[in-house]
């Protein structure tokens, strides 16, 4: 069947490695972004000094955001290395603001 519709067999396969690396990726923008997204606002928020209730509402609110940049950051960084170092480097940061401020 050579003037078939059907592509050969391994003709555009992608590489293991660029699967592998489209993996660390979704895990990066997954986990890492889900992190992210539950420490950022904290960080942001806590040195506000809004009333309790008025800092949870807001938090939520931004951590829809945050997640959203942070997966689709995972995918906008040159390699799947710098995804994993710019959302660890972030988390890091903002862990860190937020033991300071509570």
């Amino acid at each position: 069947m050579r003037g078939g519709s059907r592509p050969e067999r391994g003709a555009h396969a992608p590489s293991r490695a660029a699967r592998w690396a489209v993996a660390s990726r979704l895990l990066a923008g997954g986990v890492g972004g889900y992190a992210l997204a539950q420490v950022l606002p904290v960080a942001v928020l806590a040195p506000a000094g809004l009333p309790r209730a008025d800092a949870v509402l807001v938090a939520m609110q931004l951590s829809f955001a945050v997640y959203a940049l942070a997966f689709m950051g995972a995918f906008a960084a040159r390699s799947a290395k710098r995804a994993w170092a710019g959302m660890g480097l972030t988390l890091l940061g903002s862990a860190v603001v937020v033991w300071w401020a509570l």
